[in-house]
This record gives structure tokens, C-alpha cells and sequence, in this order.
């Protein structure tokens, strides 16, 4: 810093330096890598200065503190950025394949256990039908006989009722087996003393009874679970008491079926396997672009956002594919943008810190009249730097749909007060060439802001061969009813701009031939800012230019509609009747 003099001029240029140094200090780490340790070709050197430098007030807002937590001593303690978990989580394709494995496994299952029910409950009905006829059968017999004795009687039963595949037969008097068929039979009912008693107590009591029988693992039979039927038999000349039991081993008789769905549980499980196999397949054809994509995402890097995914196909896998793609796509874009805002902000940075730098390092201290030149050059070239943060921060707030504050305007005032503003710019004439007859929804402090941009534009670049106080500078608003569009527009009668240098003369930092010819110093932002705010308004920037006539910026917005605004009835007002309810 310099020593200066101890005046209200003083102290007040101080402090606006002050400022305006404190604005730039964020700049002053991007410029280093520009800057060389010392001026080529300068033969100076720097000169410590006895006074110390004034306390420059930090004007950018403090970085947001790491958060904090009480450690085990109690006292507070950066707490660590929380980080993802690393585990080895079931995988999407694990968890498709166990899902259409569970599916699958769960309507086998359903449907095989439905099929074996019905079809056993049918083959058990079958066996009471036809135990219920054997023993019709059986009583026939016994009537038809003609028998004098009860032995008699039970033997006609059993020779004229043979029993089948999976039956039996036994005639039991007064309690003991008597009778059994004679051959070839699958099982003996005569066997088991348990099955005789129980029929005869059941019979006593009931008459006619049906039932199932399990022998259990500790009778010895060479039957399993038998479902039967016995009937009393008796004879009016003797006076025993007969019974004659047909019976069905329910084991035998569903053995097929139980061999059918014990065949029908290999192939399900076959099946499901074949199912594994063709699920993990087509899951993992189906996962390949997501792996792709992971794999991708893997190789990005900050520096290279070149790689892409191939999208394969037309489902929503390829749909998610290409939307990723295309966000690479707007990454790689606003970290270009970035880049080159970094570029731009660094040379733009260069040359005035090299210009100060080098010359207080040239500086004659013993020299006032050296001093206050330098002081000088230092802050004119300071407060450059001011405007170019400046414009930076305009042109980030006008690229901000949210920042816009929409209200009906009335163009025509609107540009009656812009006209009456850029009056103040500088000693031009100014001239309003039209007036929109309009009201529509604008923000009228940006839009306001574009235009003055523009005039200022013009004063700075719009010179022409007459004196400035003969140059004319027109400003207009007009609505294109066919193209429902409102027009404002300003036009100078300076050089215009080089047919070459109109396609990018809206990007950052870019400045005309001819303005850069006359030693013309801005920042190059504000067109850019003035594209922003019409974008954000939905609109565009057109410029028309011929060299050596002049150059007409024109910002070209819809025209809205505003919406008329209802009264609100009180909650007392009576509301009024329909036709239909009207006397």
C-alpha cells in the first residue's frame, strides 16, 4: 500500500480502495499463476515502505464451519464428513433373481398342492362310494341266502365278495375273527386284533359304521391307513352276533397319486433351476447398461467427462442410459464453461496486476509528485478490477429464473423512465423513436437494467466523427401483434460492429475491433448480462449492424397476458339467486 496524505480526499480515496481491493482480493489467487515474480524488463526493485499497510476489511462471505460434536473429554471437536458405508450389499440381479425364484417356487407349489387335494378328495370320495355299495352288496347276499346259521350267512358273504385291488374283507363273530377270504388278498384284516375290537364295539352300539383305522409303527401289518365300513349280520335261528368288514388301504390306493406329484416336485425343481439359469441370464443382460453405466461413472473423472455409454436398444434401460448421457453431456458443458470463465477472469486479472505491480516496484517514494502518479494509476486500475467483479456478479443474478419479479408494466412509461435515465449517462441526443402501447408482465428493474446496458454500450462504442454532443442515440418500444412479440430497442450511428465479431458478440468478454482500435477499457460482460436477462424473461437479443453506419441492439420478448384480478365477495354478501330460483 501507498502513504497518502491526510485529507477528507484522501481518507475517502482510501477507503474506496479499501473496497474495492477487498472486492478483488478473491481474484488475486487466480492471477499468481498469470504473474511472474518480477516485470519483464523492469530494473527496479520493491522498496519496503516504514508505514504499515491499513487493515483491508474481508468483504466475502467466511467459509460455513465444519460441524462439531463433544468428544469423550467434552470438549468440541470437528465432527468427520460422514461417508458412505462400504459393505457388500445383495445386488439388483440377486435380488430379481430371488424375487422370480420366490414367485415361481410360490405358484408351483400353490398349484401342485391345489391339484393334489382335489384330486385326493376325489379318490377318498370314490372309496366311501364304494365301500357304501360292497356293503349294500353284502346285505343282499345275506338276505338272498336263505341261511339256517350265522357261519353260514357270513361264508356266502365272503365267497360272493371278493375283494379287489387295495381291499380286504373279514367276518368277525361275537368278537372274533371267523372268516377271511381265501387266495391271493393284498393285506389280512384277521391280523390285527386292535381293528377287530373296535368294529365290533362300534358296531354294537351304531349298527352300520364307517371309519379310518391306522395300525401305528408299533402294530405289527402288512396294511398302512385303512378306511372302512362294517355292517351287523344276524340270523333270527342263531343267536350270535355276526359282523362283516370291507376295508381299503388308503396308502395303496393313493399311492399313484402320490408318485405323480412326487414326480411333478423333481421337475418343479428342475424347472426352477432352468429358471435360475435363464433369470440370472437375462438379469444380467438386461443390468449390462447399468453396469456400463457405473463402470462409466467410475472412469469420469473432473478432467475428462468424454466417456459415454452406449445405449443399446429402445426400453426404459436405454431411456435411463441416454438421460444419463445427456447430463454427462450438461456436466461436461458447465465445467467447460467454468473452465473458461476461469481462463477469461485470469487474463482479464493479468494485466492491470501487472500494471500495478510494476509500477510500485518502479516507484520513486522520495518522488510526491512519483507517488501520487502511481497512487493513481494503482486505484484507476483497482477499480477496473471492481467493475469486472461487479459484472460478474450481474451476470450470474441475471442468469437466475428465480430472481425475476414479474409484475404488469406499462412499456410505454417504462420507456419513457429508461430514456429519462440514460439522459444522465452522458451528453448525447438522447431521442425516443417509439412507444409500446402496452402492459405486460416484465421485471422492470432487469429489464431496465438491460436497456441502460445498452445505452451505455452505445455511448462507449457508438462514437462517430461528429462531436458526442451531436451524436444521436435512439431508443424505442414496439409490440409485433403477428408474432405476439414486444420489442425495445436502442441504436447508435457509431461504426457498428464487424460482420466477423457479431456471432460472439454476446459471449463473455468480448469486445469489438474497433473499440479494442481507440484504447476503449471494459469489462466484456455486459452483453452477456443483457442476453441473460432477456433469456430469463424467455426472450432473445437481436442485433443489427452495418459497419460504418451504426449498430441496433434490439431485446425481443413475448407478450404475456395479464390476468385480470377478481374481487373477492365478503363472507356476508348474499349470493345471487339462479334463474330457476327466481320467483
Amino acid at each position: 500500500m501507498l502513504p497518502f496524505r491526510s485529507t477528507t480526499a484522501s481518507r475517502s480515496t482510501l477507503s474506496e480502495s479499501e473496497r474495492t481491493l477487498a472486492r478483488a482480493s478473491s481474484f488475486q489467487r487466480m492471477s499468481d499463476a498469470f504473474m511472474s515474480p518480477t516485470l519483464p524488463g523492469a530494473s527496479g526493485r520493491w522498496t519496503p515502505l516504514a508505514r504499515a499497510p491499513p487493515a483491508i476489511r474481508t468483504l466475502s462471505r467466511p467459509d460455513r464451519p465444519a460441524p462439531r460434536h463433544a468428544n469423550h473429554n467434552g470438549q468440541m471437536a470437528d465432527s468427520p464428513i460422514p461417508q458412505r458405508a462400504a459393505g457388500f450389499g445383495v445386488s439388483v440381479r440377486v435380488r430379481i433373481l430371488a424375487t422370480l425364484l420366490l414367485v415361481t417356487a410360490a405358484g408351483m407349489v400353490a398349484a401342485g398342492g391345489t391339484a393334489y387335494l382335489l384330486q385326493r378328495e376325489r379318490i377318498l370320495s370314490a372309496v366311501d362310494d364304494r365301500l357304501a355299495s360292497l356293503v349294500a352288496d353284502a346285505q343282499s347276499v345275506a338276505t338272498e341266502s336263505a341261511a339256517g346259521t350265522l357261519d353260514e350267512a357270513l361264508t356266502a358273504i365272503i365267497q360272493r365278495l371278493r375283494p379287489g385291488a387295495n381291499e380286504s374283507s373279514l367276518a368277525i363273530i361275537d368278537g372274533v375273527a371267523a372268516l377271511s377270504p381265501g387266495g391271493s388278498v393284498d393285506f389280512r384284516l384277521d391280523r390285527s386284533a386292535a381293528l377287530v375290537d373296535r368294529v365290533t364295539r362300534e358296531t354294537g352300539a351304531n349298527g352300520v359304521v364307517r371309519g379310518t383305522f391306522d395300525p401305528g409303527p408299533a402294530t405289527p401289518a402288512d396294511f398302512g391307513t385303512l378306511r372302512y365300513i362294517a355292517a351287523p349280520v344276524t340270523v333270527s335261528t342263531d343267536a350270535r352276533t355276526g359282523v362283516f368288514v370291507i376295508a381299503v388301504d388308503l396308502d395303496r390306493e393313493l399311492a399313484p397319486l402320490t408318485g405323480a406329484f412326487t414326480t411333478y416336485a423333481v421337475v418343479a425343481a428342475a424347472a426352477l433351476v432352468v429358471v435360475a439359469l435363464v433369470g440370472w441370464f437375462v438379469a444380467g443382460r438386461l443390468l449390462r447398461p447399468i453396469r456400463s453405466l457405473t463402470d462409466a461413472a467410475n472412469r469420469i473423472t473432473g478432467s475428462d467427462l468424454r466417456e459415454r455409454i452406449p445405449v443399446r436398444g429402445n426400453d426404459d434401460v436405454s431411456a435411463l442410459t441416454t438421460t444419463v448421457n445427456g447430463m454427462l453431456d450438461r456436466l461436461e458443458g458447465a465445467l467447460d464453461d467454468q473452465r473458461r470463465l476461469l481462463d477469461d477472469v485470469g487474463h482479464e486479472l493479468k494485466t492491470p496486476l501487472t500494471i500495478v505491480r510494476g509500477h510500485l516496484e518502479l516507484m520513486d517514494t522520495g518522488d510526491p509528485a512519483d507517488v501520487v502518479a502511481s497512487r493513481d494509476l494503482a486505484v484507476d486500475e483497482v477499480d477496473r478490477m471492481s467493475g469486472l467483479v461487479q459484472g460478474l456478479t450481474q451476470l450470474a443474478d441475471s442468469g437466475r429464473l428465480q430472481a425475476l419479479e414479474l409484475a404488469p408494466v406499462d412499456v410505454g412509461e417504462l420507456t419513457d423512465r429508461i430514456h429519462a435515465k440514460a439522459r444522465a449517462l452522458a451528453d448525447r441526443q438522447w431521442i425516443v423513436v417509439a412507444r409500446a402501447d402496452v402492459v405486460t408482465p416484465l421485471d422492470a428493474d432487469r429489464l431496465t437494467q438491460a436497456m441502460l446496458q445498452l445505452a451505455a454500450n452505445a455511448v462507449t462504442h457508438g462514437g462517430s466523427t461528429v462531436p458526442d454532443a451531436r451524436q444521436r442515440i435512439e431508443l424505442g418500444s414496439a409490440v409485433d401483434p403477428a408474432a405476439r412479440e414486444l420489442r425495445l430497442w436502442v441504436s447508435d450511428s457509431g461504426p457498428g460492429v464487424a460482420t466477423d465479431a457479431q456471432a460472439r458478440i454476446f459471449d463473455r468478454f468480448q469486445r469489438g475491433p474497433a473499440a479494442k482500435g481507440r484504447g476503449l477499457r471494459g469489462s466484456g460482460l455486459g452483453l452477456a448480462i443483457v442476453a441473460n436477462i432477456a433469456a430469463a424473461h424467455g426472450g432473445r437479443v437481436e442485433l443489427e449492424s452495418e459497419p460504418g453506419v451504426g449498430a441496433r441492439f434490439t431485446i425481443v420478448l413475448p407478450v404475456l397476458p395479464v390476468l385480470p384480478v377478481l374481487p373477492v365477495l365478503p363472507a356476508s354478501a348474499p349470493a345471487t339467486p339462479n334463474r330457476e330460483e327466481q320467483p
